[in-house]
This record gives structure tokens, C-alpha cells and sequence, in this order.
């Protein structure tokens, strides 16, 4: 279940410090679960990783959308950075060591990255629900990686 890692671009948004993430991410999570697991009306996954070089359990809220099939759509966008977002790293270092929780229930997970036709399909999904992405899309010239999370039973 090997993920290929897609290349980093060389243009995107910026992005701020990763020390200044890691001091403020816990305090965004504190938030997003005060907000029913919601972040600027958008619904929110915790996508429970390895890191790829430390090996340390790591937690990323990352934007859903719903695939209709019992599973999620996730975009490592990084706000359109040139750069991946760590989660993505993370997964596909150790894509046999995700979970994903959602309304309180945390479960393991499968991870599969899409491409061509499913791609497409799954970006027009996102889109349509949350337009920004779009925006996303253009600030780079990395192609951003669609994922399809589905949990395990």
C-alpha cells in the first residue's frame, strides 16, 4: 500500500515558521474540537500519523470532505506552499500507521492517493464544497496531492 511521494514545487504561498505551527497547533485543536471539529465552516478529520523521520505519533486537523462511501477526500495543500504539509510526509513514510478521527471516534485508517480520473472526480468534489482549494491550486506549481482516507472496522 506504497504511497508515491509527489515533487515539491518551486513556488507557493508562504507559510509561517514551523516553530510557531507547533506552539500554535495545539491551541487551534483545543478550538476546532470546542467547534464540533470545525475550522471556518469547514468540517475537520484528525489524522493521526508517524513522523517520518522522528517516528513520533503525530495529530494534524486537515479539512474532509465526505467521498459517499464511508470514507474522506483530503488535499495536502499547505495553503498552496511549494512544500507538502508535514501530514503528508508523515504518510507517505508510513502509510500502514494511520488513523483518522472523526466526531470523537478514532479509527485506523487506510490511505490511497488518487490520480487521473478519480483525481479529477474528487477535486471537483472539493471545490464545489469549498471553493478556496481552487486558490489553492493556483498559488503553486506542485500538483496537490487528493487522498482517499477509509476507515478500517
Amino acid at each position: 500500500m506504497a504511497i508515491e511521494k509527489l515533487p515539491s514545487g518551486t513556488r507557493g504561498a508562504r507559510l509561517p515558521p514551523r516553530l510557531l505551527m507547533r506552539l500554535m497547533m495545539p491551541v487551534m485543536t483545543w478550538f476546532h474540537r470546542r467547534a464540533h471539529d470545525r475550522f471556518g465552516g469547514q468540517e475537520l478529520l484528525y489524522l493521526h500519523t508517524v513522523g517520518a523521520k522522528s517516528g513520533q505519533a503525530r495529530t494534524h486537523p486537515v479539512a474532509r470532505f465526505d467521498d459517499g462511501g464511508g470514507g474522506w477526500i483530503v488535499v495536502a495543500s499547505a495553503g498552496g506552499a511549494a512544500s507538502h504539509p508535514a501530514w503528508y510526509h508523515n504518510l507517505v513514510a508510513h502509510p500502514d500507521q494511520v488513523q483518522a478521527e472523526v466526531g470523537g471516534t478514532n479509527r485506523r485508517a487506510t490511505v490511497r492517493q488518487l490520480d487521473g480520473a478519480e483525481r479529477e472526480a474528487a477535486w471537483a468534489v472539493v471545490v464545489a464544497r469549498a471553493p478556496r482549494f481552487e486558490a489553492y491550486r493556483t498559488n503553486t506549481d506542485r500538483e496537490l496531492p487528493v487522498l482517499r482516507i477509509t476507515p478500517v472496522d
